[in-house]
């Protein structure tokens, strides 16, 4: 058997435990495999939700990932990996939630990074839960800055040793971002050569790995017409265009920098328009994640470049808004676990 793919249950306030429910009921061929790291009562209930008539989910309790050998499609292992006293309130920001679901991605990334799982596919969780959670886990702001603390203590490293990059991705396009969840002031601080030139490094030996050959890499500018010369702005000039020549003397195919507004759609893939490259890399989060997400919310996964580990999410939060409402929409997380199944044949 193949090293099976763990699912974190996010915040079990929110639609994590509803479209993991669907991702088992509507793709049973995509989560074969595949278990769950979390609440056996929260996944229970979320199927419950689900459930129309004569539809049977079930949910069944396991203890190690080879228990899944004995499973039928459709049903829904769970590992119990957190202590839960009682449910919580649907829709609302709270502590025990954003503990819950802390102690999944913890617990599935150390199996992760010891080898027991393939691969982690993350299920929404909400960062002001996560913050009211208390240390160690208000200390980050996300997914991302958590699997990059708990992998550089694994391997005994500073966490400035263990880069790591967001790349959204969905069948038309991928953008990988230089800087993640900051200010729009900080970010604009955080385009500096290192940095860019890191993320063109981190950008290219990942998708070198999935594509087999070297990546061409669009680099978008930071202003409006990625500067015009000088004249909206130097930092293209004394910075994007620096790092751009450094990547070129390490064999890596970057190109740019290139207007903001024109590059995204150079880099789409449609049956009608092939694309000009295989990856832009965006100066800051909104820039390189609106073009994504407006393709379809629905199509994007999250996949976090330059860990020891694979992890995969879906491009939407936890949509407290539909919570228990049966109506969450599992395409982006069964798109994540296939991206997972993917990623991890190279």
């Amino acid at each position: 058997m193949q090293k099976p793919i763990v699912i974190t249950l996010g915040d079990p306030a929110g639609i994590g435990p509803e479209i993991i429910a669907k991702a088992f009921r509507d793709a049973p061929d995509v989560t074969r495999g595949c278990f769950v790291a979390g609440d056996i009562g929260s996944v229970r209930r979320a199927a419950q939700r689900i459930m129309g008539e004569g539809v049977t989910l079930p949910v069944a309790q396991i203890a190690t990932p080879e228990a899944l050998l004995d499973m039928p499609p459709r049903c829904i292992p769970v590992v119990q990996v957190v202590a839960v006293d009682v449910p919580v309130a649907m829709g609302r920001v709270s502590a025990a939630a954003g503990l819950i679901a802390g102690q999944c991605v913890t617990w599935a990334a150390h199996a992760a990074l010891t080898g027991e799982v393939a691969a982690m596919v993350t299920a929404p969780l909400h960062k002001a839960a996560l913050h009211a959670a208390g240390l160690p886990y208000s200390a980050f702001p996300g997914h991302t800055e958590l699997l990059q603390a708990q992998a550089a203590a694994f391997i005994g490293k500073p966490v400035t040793q263990v880069p790591v990059r967001m790349m959204l991705a969905n069948d038309e396009l991928r953008t990988v971002l230089v800087s993640i969840h900051v200010s729009l002031r900080e970010a604009l601080d955080a385009v500096t050569v290192d940095n860019v030139l890191q993320t063109l490094i981190i950008t290219d030996q990942s998708l070198r790995a999935v594509l087999g050959r070297a990546p061409v890499i669009a680099v978008a500018g930071l202003n409006p017409h990625a500067g015009e010369g000088g004249l909206f702005g130097r930092e293209e000039i004394d910075v994007i265009l620096p790092a751009i020549a450094a990547a070129r003397q390490l064999g890596i195919d970057a190109r740019g920098p290139f207007a903001p507004d024109t590059v995204f759609m150079r880099a789409r893939h449609t049956v009608q328009q092939p694309a000009e490259f295989d990856v832009v890399v965006a100066m800051y989060h909104d820039q390189g994640l609106i073009p994504v997400k407006y393709l379809g919310v629905d199509k994007g996964v999250n996949v976090t470049l330059g860990l020891p580990l694979l992890r995969t999410s879906p491009d939407h939060g936890t949509a407290f808004d539909i919570a228990g409402t049966g109506r969450a929409d599992a395409s982006s997380l069964i798109a994540a676990i296939r991206m997972a199944r993917a990623l991890r044949r190279h």
